[in-house]
């Protein structure tokens, strides 16, 4: 293998907005993520609901005028 051609493998911390941390190694630096293992509703059975900007309560609305 060629000298100062690869990329340096260390051990970085990947934090998720949940505030899970895992610690593996990668090529990449420290990493933040939106969601993982712990929270994804995937692996945990249990379903978030987020609403972006008001979404679902316009598409309600809709919902109930067509209905009309």
């Amino acid at each position: 293998m060629k000298e100062g051609i690869h990329p340096k493998y260390q051990t970085v911390t990947i934090r998720c907005a949940c505030g899970n941390e895992v610690v593996t190694k990668s090529t990449a630096g420290d990493m933040r993520v939106e969601i993982c293992s712990k929270c994804h509703p995937f692996f945990t059975g249990k379903q978030k609901f987020v609403d972006a900007g008001g979404r679902v309560d316009k598409f309600k609305k809709r919902l109930e005028a067509a209905k009309k």
